[in-house]
């Protein structure tokens, strides 16, 4: 349905070059686990890396996408395999819902619950790593509170593991499980001050070092199996810490201890790749919200991205649900009913605060399991009290909104079928006055457009669109890219990612209605 997102094609192009060429050079601000799982399909089926030179790798992915005709076979086994992170993502779902639900079936309906939300669906469905590092941040947050409630050294080096992999998956794991840590450290011990005295500092610092030294292990296979580039590993950690020792305080501290010590390779280019993060979030990315766009992002951005990308029934059900469970927790003195809410705050306060790189819900889709399991916490809590409420007529009715309310989240299901990437809730009319890069328009629509421009028997298109795939290579009519502020006559299809980076650009557009909307994002005009 959909041709490639945006991201889609550098992903493959790392991955293919690490599994063909044994380098990995490519947009390395993104680490390669996660990469190599996604490319090992396309690489099995005969992809192979054509050594464009780094660091931008969308050239390459775009050549490995197209060759040998086989566009449609390596997209579609590049997004198979990120699917098995989306059962990740159910599993650990399920286990954290085991420990704050009372049974089994209201486990299982959190899990319902978390994949009827079109925002998860549609870039699970994605060769692109924002499902998988929600999947593996989520598995090793619940792994760090089983090592802080029990205090055991196997769990603390369990949790090391997940972490390592959720670092190795993508870096946001780094602030997120960070954060998590002392936050969730300061829950149990506000919950247990009454209780008998547990592992005391010493215990705790060894399952911490044991947790650092279990977390090399998996950045260790991800970062280690290569063939030896000493130029490229050095010009990369050269340029990390030549822009620490620019910056002030603890990152120019840091900078000046990178630049005295000898590191293994392997280290170096995980420090690069986290250094490139900093260095992208301190940058900022064109974003665009409400009408407006900019580079360092507004605190409420991810705030309107949950208003409007949630389901409205959990949304309103969902924060109730935690909120309600930590209330429960702070009474039962019961750390594991308070950390969805801890979580949710912690994780949504740094991405509102810190991050300037406001491009779509899926950097914060690990809130969604914890809004899931307060929405099932709160639906079961509903459904016993209406069982035992009197008179019946009022039991009956109740129950009846109950249902309607589950009926609704559910029903997302086959009402945003197949659009699960650009589903806004019913109470956006209008969502490119809201959001769009990722949100709305990621460049999927483009095979649309091309099946449409063939029916409607279209000879020659004027087009204004943003996206990786190649124009060129793709079988569109007769084409000409359309110019800013250059008004023309005849078949136009503009993309709303195109349409907002300078609104000013196509304004003269305005003046005409747009035949149809192709997909979710392109609008299709005749100019006479």
């Amino acid at each position: 349905m959909y041709s490639n997102t945006w991201d889609e094609p550098e992903h493959l192009a790392a991955g293919v070059e690490l599994l063909d060429r044994g380098r990995y050079e490519y947009d390395t601000e993104h680490p390669p686990l996660a990469r190599v799982l996604l490319a090992l399909g396309p690489y099995l089926a005969g992809a192979h890396s054509f050594g464009t030179p780094p660091p931008s790798g969308t050239p390459e992915g775009v050549d490995i996408l197209y060759q040998d005709g086989h566009y449609w076979r390596y997209l579609t086994l590049a997004r198979l395999g990120m699917l098995p992170f989306l059962v990740l993502l159910c599993l650990a779902t399920w286990l954290w819902a085991r420990r704050l639900l009372e049974s089994e079936r209201a486990a299982l309906l959190a899990v319902l619950l978390l994949v009827s939300v079109p925002a998860v669906l549609g870039h699970a469905a994605l060769a692109s790593l924002d499902v998988a590092a929600a999947a593996t941040c989520l598995f090793a947050l619940y792994a760090l509170e089983l090592w802080l409630v029990s205090a055991r050294l196997a769990e603390a080096a369990r949790f090391g593991l997940a972490a390592g992999v959720a670092v190795g998956t993508k870096f946001s794991a780094v602030p997120f499980i960070g954060l998590a840590l002392p936050a969730l450290a300061l829950t149990r011990a506000a919950t247990a001050w009454r209780q008998t005295p547990g592992a005391g500092p010493r215990a705790w610092l060894v399952g911490l070092t044991l947790a650092g030294l279990a977390a090399l292990l998996p950045l260790a296979l991800a970062y280690g199996p290569r063939s030896a580039n000493p130029a490229g590993v050095a010009l990369r950690f050269n340029w990390a810490v030549s822009y620490l020792l620019q910056e002030r305080g603890p990152d120019h501290l840091l900078g000046v201890l990178l630049s005295h010590l000898s590191l293994p390779r392997e280290a170096k280019d995980l420090l690069n790749g986290i250094v490139a993060v900093k260095a992208h979030n301190d940058s900022g990315h064109l974003s665009y919200l409400l009408g407006r766009t900019g580079t360092t992002g507004w605190w409420y951005f991810y705030l309107v991205a949950l208003a409007v990308k949630t389901p409205i029934p959990l949304l309103a059900a969902g924060p109730v649900g935690v909120a309600w469970l930590a209330r429960e927790g702070w009474r039962d003195r019961n750390p594991w009913a308070l950390a969805p809410a801890v979580l949710i705050v912690t994780l949504l306060a740094f991405a509102s605060l810190f991050s300037h790189i406001n491009v779509g819900i899926r950097h914060i889709l690990v809130l969604y399991p914890f809004l899931a399991i307060g929405a099932a916490y709160v639906t079961v809590r509903a459904w016993r009290s209406l069982a035992a409420l009197r008179p019946r007529r009022a039991a009956t009715a109740g129950t009846a909104v109950v249902l309607t309310l589950v009926f609704w989240q559910l029903s997302t299901l086959g009402t945003a079928y197949p659009d699960y990437l650009p589903y806004f809730n019913e109470a956006v009319p209008h969502p490119e006055r809201v959001l769009v890069d990722s949100d709305l328009d990621w460049g999927q629509d483009l095979r649309r457009l091309e099946l449409r421009a063939a029916q409607l028997g279209i000879a020659k298109l004027s087009i204004a669109y943003r996206g990786t795939a190649d124009l060129k290579r793709e079988p569109l009519p007769a084409f000409v890219v359309l110019g800013s502020r250059r008004p023309v006559s005849g078949w136009v299809a503009i993309s709303e990612l195109a349409r907002t980076r300078n609104p000013a650009d196509y304004a003269w557009l305005d003046a005409y209605p747009p035949l149809e909307r192709i997909g979710k994002s392109i609008d299709l005009y005749y100019i006479p």
